[in-house]
């Protein structure tokens, strides 16, 4: 159902909007497929940095990000508030470990503005572009990039 108050703008996304190490990021919707509280992973040897571990998910092994430390950010101290935002990462399963989701946003794509130029290379990687809502600016999230591009790596 459209809300009458959308623009007729066709290319309208709806982005699941959260914060991580106090700041602003979303995702496309569809890309989630659920959001689930903080469940401690099992920790997995050799693994990058940003890598909690992994949970048992329905009889699905799935890894656990830490998603401020895979920006390059302080990382997340796990407790019982954080939330694991479940989503589909191309064929993998991945779990994001975030601090909230405080919204569900739709968003014409001629509102979303490129990544500034002069951020670095890995935040131009990571971030796909940037949002002026209500005197905050959301950070979208290019979820390809989260996951190593080594061969299953990290599953």
């Amino acid at each position: 159902m459209r809300n009458p108050n959308d623009t007729a703008d066709p290319d309208t996304q709806e982005l699941v909007v959260f914060k991580t190490a106090d700041q602003d990021f979303c995702l496309d919707i569809l890309s989630v497929r659920e959001i689930r509280g903080w469940t401690r992973p099992a920790s997995l040897p050799h693994a990058p940095s940003y890598v909690q571990g992994v949970i048992n998910l329905r009889g699905s092994v799935v890894p656990i990000i830490d998603l401020a430390s895979r920006l390059g950010l302080p990382p997340i101290a796990a407790n019982d508030r954080n939330v694991i935002i479940v989503t589909t990462i191309g064929t993998q399963i991945a779990g994001l470990l975030i601090e909230a989701v405080t919204d569900i946003l739709s968003i014409p794509a001629s509102e979303i503005q490129p990544t500034p130029d002069v951020a670095s290379d890995t935040a131009r990687t990571f971030i796909r572009g940037v949002i002026a809502k209500e005197k905050r600016l959301i950070r979208q999230i290019d979820i390809t990039q989260l996951l190593p591009k080594a061969g299953g790596a990290a599953a």
